[in-house]
């Protein structure tokens, strides 16, 4: 999503090694969706409310774009090398017609029009945008993250605070294996419960085992 903090983690000299930035085209989709939404528009004006424009434009944007979802949608669930495969036959040629496209459509536009600062999000960013097109490990967006991340979000207005930074820094190492435990289908709870009565006699060596996708396993063994 652009956030600037993580500015850090893609340069160069970072160490061990620069991390790769794939953009999300969800969070570009919705900057260009905003322009294309015509029922939000008719609900604000039908309650006096000053609704944003509706450009035509920004829908054959939007159209574009979700062909590419749309794709993305029928080789869910296959392996990295069949998803790679998939979009360099499909998805690439799109890709190159819709910059194409954006870059014609933007040069018409004036430079503070809303949707020629829509597109120059997307141009900018352009190498991150594509990056899908050559690692089939890249998902299309980030909205499972965000969707596993929506609980923190909702808590936050409860305990508003961690208390210190140190708080901070603990809390993300339990929110990062909390959800970690929910990707590999084991219930955090059981997990967490477990881990705590068994991690003080624990080889050091060994703490491995205890990770969730490793622990779910090793419970089958000692059940049988």
């Amino acid at each position: 999503d652009a956030y600037g903090g993580y500015g850090d983690l893609y340069a160069r000299e970072s160490t061990p090694a620069p991390i790769l930035e794939a953009s999300c085209w969800a969070h570009g989709r919705r900057k260009v969706f905003e322009l294309a939404d015509v029922e939000t528009a008719a609900l604000k004006k039908a309650r006096g409310e000053k609704a944003k424009p509706v450009y035509p434009l920004a829908l054959e944007a939007v159209q574009r774009i979700d062909a590419l979802f749309a794709i993305e949608r029928e080789i869910v669930g296959r392996s990295p090398a069949e998803r790679l495969a998939m979009r360099q036959v499909r998805s690439a040629p799109l890709v190159e017609e819709l910059e194409t496209w954006m870059l014609q459509t933007r040069d018409k536009l004036s430079r503070g029009h809303d949707l020629a600062k829509a597109f120059s999000y997307m141009l900018r960013r352009w190498p991150s945008f594509t990056r899908f097109l050559s690692d089939g490990r890249i998902c299309l967006s980030n909205n499972a993250a965000e969707r596993a991340l929506r609980g923190v979000a909702l808590g936050r207005k409860a305990w508003l605070f961690c208390g210190s930074d140190r708080g901070g820094q603990r809390a993300a190492v339990l929110y990062s294996l909390i959800v970690t435990a929910k990707l590999n289908d084991v219930d955090p709870q059981a997990w967490l419960a477990d881990v705590l009565a068994r991690i003080a006699q624990h080889p050091v060596h060994r703490l491995d085992e205890l990770l969730p996708w490793n622990w779910k396993r090793g419970s089958d063994k000692l059940a049988a």
